[in-house]
């Protein structure tokens, strides 16, 4: 079973609750600034302040998804719901997909359905909601 460590509070985190945070990180992170690994990361942040129409949400989800495929090996993407998406840079997505517990070590026999809710602040920082 993953485990890792809670990046604010220190203490240690197994399965789903690891799996929302690496999520977090993916959708936080800006492609281009992570040393010796500047791939990672997702597009999403750099769409946030343009102007929340159509095309702009729907590149916001091909960016999420396109990430999540890339650097979450636990967690296949099936729906983003936008539950807010205003001129204000605050978002609000519900991602439900299918989380793979072994799924980091190349292990897809065992699944299941989860969903996780996570929200911008005017911080631009991504993380799961409770």
């Amino acid at each position: 079973m993953r485990s890792g460590m809670d990046r604010e509070t220190g203490k240690v985190l197994v399965g789903w609750e690891h799996c929302t945070q690496s999520i977090g990180i993916i959708l936080t992170t800006r492609v281009g600034t992570r040393v010796m690994r500047r791939a990672f990361g997702s597009e999403a942040l750099a769409l946030q302040d343009r102007n929340p129409d159509r095309s702009t949400v729907l590149r916001v989800f091909v960016a999420m998804a396109a990430a999540l495929r890339q650097w979450e090996p636990g967690f296949r993407l099936t729906r983003i719901v936008p539950e807010q998406f205003g001129a204000d840079g605050v978002a609000i997505f519900m991602l439900s997909g299918i989380y793979y517990p072994r799924g980091h070590i190349g292990d897809y026999s065992l699944s299941e359905t989860r969903d996780a809710r996570f929200a911008n602040d005017n911080l631009k920082v991504w993380r799961a909601l409770a």
